[in-house]
């Protein structure tokens, strides 16, 4: 059995524009001295949020990697040098960059909005040496499952709704009604648990809003609900094909 769990208070902390915009990072850059290192082929995992007033993240620049956004709350523009113009994102909708051989982009959290940006390693040895690529889609895009009480939003799964390049990533959102739930962990994957809302319970142990759990090495694993908990879960390979970025550089 293997479960890390990594609580909201032990995540590396980021901000920009003195406090404007608030971060919390499961998966942070090396220098901001997080417990928890890049791994398979997910590189960065941020949770940011404007709590008091619109806030913009100048023009920065981006190589390789998928850049994703998600939307969790609220309201995000988006512009980047590919489009050369701002793109308005609600909550539900999700934005691809596909960095390339080079992107610039900027963003602006509206007042009381949150997102997640994500980025996933999709083989930086070749997807350097491809054009960057825009994509958004919108909440209505993406399909819903019910079953045994769990609600499931399919963000991105083998049918590749998202069409990224990085291998073997699933994404969902689950809403789980109160109670004890029977999770199967898919063989040779990671699951990455981010705590949305309410309180989920793993081996007696509770877990709140804004806590990560690293999953892998369990049969099936056993849930227990309360509060309209709300997971954002990634499955991600524990081997990808390829040598990631973080294992060329040597920073996991």
């Amino acid at each position: 059995m293997s479960i890390n769990i990594f609580k909201k208070d032990d995540q590396a902390n980021g901000n920009f524009n003195n406090g404007e915009i608030l971060e919390k990072k499961p998966i942070g850059f090396p220098q901001d001295r997080g417990k928890l290192k890049p791994y398979s082929n997910l590189f960065y995992w941020a949770h940011a949020r404007a709590p008091l007033t619109d806030s913009i993240i100048g023009l920065h620049p981006h190589r390789g990697f998928e850049i994703c956004s998600f939307v969790l709350k609220g309201e995000i523009e988006h512009y980047d040098t590919l489009l050369d113009k701002w793109i308005k994102l609600s909550k539900g909708d999700v934005q691809i960059i596909k960095a390339g051989k080079g992107i610039s982009h900027s963003e602006k959290l509206k007042k009381g909005s949150e997102i997640f940006q994500i980025w996933f390693d999709p083989n930086i040895q070749e997807s350097l040496y491809i054009d960057a690529s825009y994509s958004d889609f919108k909440s209505k895009d993406f399909k819903i499952r019910s079953i045994n009480n769990i609600e499931s939003k399919i963000v991105q799964s083998n049918e590749n709704q998202l069409s990224l390049q990085s291998t073997g990533i699933e994404i969902y959102e689950h809403k789980f009604k109160n109670g004890v739930h029977q999770l199967k962990v898919k063989n040779q994957c990671y699951h990455s648990y981010f705590i949305l809302n309410g309180t989920l319970e793993i081996n007696n142990q509770q877990f709140s809003q804004g806590d990560f759990l690293k999953i892998d090495n369990e049969d099936n694993l056993e849930l227990v609900t309360k509060n309209n908990v709300r997971v954002f879960e990634i499955l991600s390979l524990i081997r990808p094909p390829y040598k990631t970025y973080a294992e060329i550089h040597k920073i996991i």
